[in-house]
Formats: C-alpha cells, structure tokens, sequence
C-alpha cells in the first residue's frame, strides 16, 4: 500500500462522495448516516453495495485490465464482498423424477446431497472433468452419486478443486462450492448428482438447438479415427455444438451456432487433438411446416406367400402455433386399430417428421390427430401400421401446402454514428428488418433481425464498412417462411449436394 499521489486527492475524493451519494439514494442505513452527517465509513458503504447489489438495485461497475493485471484482485475482492453467496439466494427448485413433483433445495451443509453438473471438460493432465455445483449436503471422496436421468450409481474416487492453473486435490466439497470430479462417466453437461434414496432432478439449462451446419473431413486418411474422437469429446463438453454422419452422404456434418463457433471447434481440433481438417460451406438448419388443415391416408399391403403385411392409417393434420413443435392424439374408437398398435402408429408419426416433402427438412408445427384405419387378423403387424403411419403423414403433408421456413438470427449492431448508413444499408440489403436503433454517446446501437442465410462472412464485411470499428452479437430468434421467390433455388441447391 502507498500513499495517494497529491494530485489525485482532490479526484478521489469527489469520486467517494459521488458514490455515497449514489448508495445513499437507495440504501437507508447509508442515507441515515447522510442526512445525520456522521461519517460513512468503508465498512457502512461496503455493507450498503453489498445490499442493493443482490437486491438487484445497485450494479458495481469495476474497471481494469485482464491483460495488464491492472484491478483484478480488486475484482475478485468485490466479487466476495458484494455478491450473494449461496445463503443469499433463493432455495433450488428442482422436482421429483416419478411424480414431477416440485421440491425445494435448501443450501444446508446437513441436507440431502444435491449437485448439478453444469460443465464437461477434457482436461490434457488429469482426463475427463465434470464440474458441477453443490446446491446441498456434501460429498466426499469415496462417497457414491446418483443421476436419476440414466438410474446409475457412480462412485466419486477424486475430487479437485481449480483456481486458474492450479488443480488441488480435495477430500470434501461443501454446500455451494464449485469442484471438479475426475473419470465419471455416462454424464451429461446439465444432469444432477443427488443421493439416492432422496431423488431429484434440478432444471437444466437451457440450450438451443445448433442453426448452421457443415460438412468436415481430415486433410489426412490417418486422422479419420483421430478426428472421431475429437469430435466426440468438443460435443461431450459443449451441449450446443453436434455431431452426426449424413444418411445420404455419409459426410461428418458438425453443427453449431454460427460461423464463429464453428471456426473455434476446428481450432480447437488443432490445438489440442492435432488433428487438421477441412471445413465445407455451412449448411443451414431450414425447417417445413404446413400452412392448411389436410387428411393424409397411408396403406401397407403386401402378399407373398404365406403371412403378409397389412397396416392402414389415416391422419388429420393442421398448423400449431410456431414453436409448439408437434402434438400427437389418439382419436380411434371402436377398436378399428387395435390399442396395442397405437405405439407403433405414433412412432411413426414422428419418424415421418424427420423429413418432409419439399426438401427433407424436419417438420415442425404440426398438431396430429389419428382418426381411421383398419386392420388385418393375421397380417397385420407394428411394423405395418409404422410404415403406414409414416405414408399417411406424407399424404398429408403433401396435401397441407407446404412451405419452407428459414433461421431468423436477432443481431445487435454497435457501430460509430458515421457508419450508421453504411451499416443500415447492408442488413437492408440482407433481408433484414431493423426494429430499433439506440444512440448512446456517439454510437448507434441497430436492433436488427437478419435470416441466417445472410449473414455468412458478416464479420468481414462490417470490418471493411466501418474500418474495423463496428461490432455485432447475434443469437437464434426464431424461424419464419422463406420468401417464395428462394425456395426454389434454396432446393435446386440441396439437390445438387
């Protein structure tokens, strides 16, 4: 510690008092100290910050720099003075895995173990970490855990506490401390570690589904398996980037959520699996649904000596509401398909959704009622009524009106005032619909929804518009149809691949 420069007294000074002043107009023990003008000492403020922060009322602002080392163990001692810690919160809500009944967690170093783990990582030294969350109880080397998803036991043999580089090996982990365990398996990043005989499940977070694609394979043939497992680990780790082969192409398609993310992934492939590979023009996640209520009829019949196959099905499907995703009922009566063939019905159903009419994209926003069909004594089978199933969803498809939406991607432009044009003009003239432009400073802020279709190499053309002074963020919004004038080169494109 030394002692403030002359010159800067005068500045700190007014800055401190600014700030009571701020604390005060919200917290009444530091305003009590105000209006009564006894000193407000550090403690008092801290206290005061410490308050209003986890009301949700006052937000610390701390300035810095990573790179520099300049204010960070100023940081990291505001994060334990003025954040909530684990008593300050709420119970975690969580439900029953058999009832869904809803259960609270209180933070209670005698409760009931309870963990979430919310983050998978293949560390080069130590192997596969899962890091997770104590919410209650404790754990202990040696101790067993519960994941009610897949109904396994795991016995903990490790646990290890990081700080940057530093792995420290622990015996116990406490309610509300962040550990890491080593070689867990059969886990998923948002699955819940709990005691056995008091099961439950705490809520997930949430993941978007992957809006870009394409195609990958390794410059050499002797990386293929290298590569496979690669992929299989940055999928393990990360729960919005997939992995899967193309039916009709056998190429390994990764998916993620923009260009970025999946540059990143190939990076990373580099970097820390070695393995170099070449990277195919994204693809993008296009979606049909139908646009008219329609009935679709599907009929298996084959004889060819001895038993046969016999299934017949008939649908009514008609548009949901967007992101409703599909609905399923049953409305046979009198028996005319046997109960024990519905599952196969519906199983169906949603086989057929997978690939629809217009380009084989998956079908969503589709509400499904099975209404007729008929059945044979001896023929008849649960692989008929599927396949009859999946035929009646085509018929209906087809006679739906069809159409083809697109990923609409909400983008968020910061740009200097003088590019705000140039800017505008370009998202105008990617389909964009600008919804809203804030000035803050000399900086626009564009609030902009753009199909994803057009945003491919937008990085590079806002660095040349703005001489590299823009930035942008986007994310997933929602899907809508494509214009009709596309949809047509759209198909010729994916049938040429």
């Amino acid at each position: 510690m030394t002692d403030l420069p002359k010159e800067y007294v005068e500045i700190v000074e007014k800055a401190y008092n600014d700030l009571v002043q701020q604390v005060s107009n919200l917290d009444d023990d530091v305003a009590e100290a105000v209006i009564h003008e006894k000193p407000v000492t550090p403690e008092l403020l801290k206290a005061g910050i410490r308050r209003q922060t986890i009301a949700n009322k006052f937000v610390p602002v701390i300035g810095g720099s990573a790179l520099k080392n300049i204010g960070i163990q100023y940081l990291l001692d505001a994060v334990v003075d003025y954040l909530p810690s684990p008593l300050d919160i709420p119970p975690a809500k969580g439900q029953d895995p058999d009832t869904g009944e809803p259960i609270e967690v209180p933070t209670d170093d005698n409760g009931i173990f309870c963990s979430l783990a919310f983050k998978l990582w293949s560390d080069p030294f130590v192997g596969k970490l899962v890091f997770f969350r104590v919410y209650s109880g404790t754990l202990s080397k040696g101790d067993t855990v519960y994941n009610p998803r897949t109904n396994k036991r795991e016995r903990i043999s490790r646990l290890i506490q990081i700080q940057a580089d530093k792995r420290e090996d622990i015996e116990t982990c406490y309610s509300g401390d962040i550990a890491a365990i080593v070689g867990i398996k059969n886990i998923t990043t948002g699955d819940t570690l709990c005691d056995e005989d008091h099961p439950i499940l705490l809520e997930p977070p949430s993941f978007p589904d992957p809006v870009i694609s394409m195609a990958i394979e390794p410059k050499t043939k002797l990386d293929q398996e290298k590569m496979a497992i690669a992929l299989q680990r940055l999928a393990e780790e990360d729960p919005t980037f997939r992995v899967y082969t193309h039916e009709d192409t056998g190429q390994t398609i990764i998916a993620g959520m923009g260009e970025l993310h999946l540059e990143i992934i190939r990076d990373r492939m580099f970097r820390e699996f070695k393995v170099d590979a070449n990277a195919g023009k994204p693809q993008i996640a296009y979606r049909e649904t139908i646009t008219t209520n329609a009935h679709g009829v599907g009929k298996l019949i084959k004889q060819s000596g001895g038993r046969g196959q016999y299934g017949h099905v008939e649908v009514d499907v008609r548009p949901a509401e967007r992101s409703k995703g599909l609905l399923v009922e049953n409305k046979i009566v009198g028996g005319i398909i046997p109960r024990e063939y519905i599952p196969a019905v519906k199983k169906g159903i949603q086989e057929a959704v997978l690939n629809g009419v217009l380009g084989g994209y998956p079908v969503v926003d589709v509400e499904v009622d099975i209404v007729y069909g008929s059945f044979h004594e001896v023929d008849s089978s649960e692989l008929a009524f599927k396949m009859a199933a999946i035929f009646a969803m085509k018929d209906g498809f087809k006679q739906g009106k069809p159409i083809l939406l697109e990923p609409i991607m909400k983008v968020e432009n910061i740009t200097p005032d003088e590019f705000q044009g140039d800017i505008c003009g370009d998202l105008s003239r990617r389909r964009g619909s600008i919804h809203s432009i804030e000035t803050r400073g000399n900086l626009a802020i564009i609030h902009a929804e753009v199909p994803l279709a057009e945003l491919f190499g937008y990085a590079t053309a806002i660095r040349s518009l703005s001489k590299g002074r823009s930035s942008y963020s986007m994310e997933p919004s929602h899907f809508q149809p494509v214009p009709a004038n596309l949809v047509s080169a759209i198909l010729d494109q994916k049938e040429t691949k």
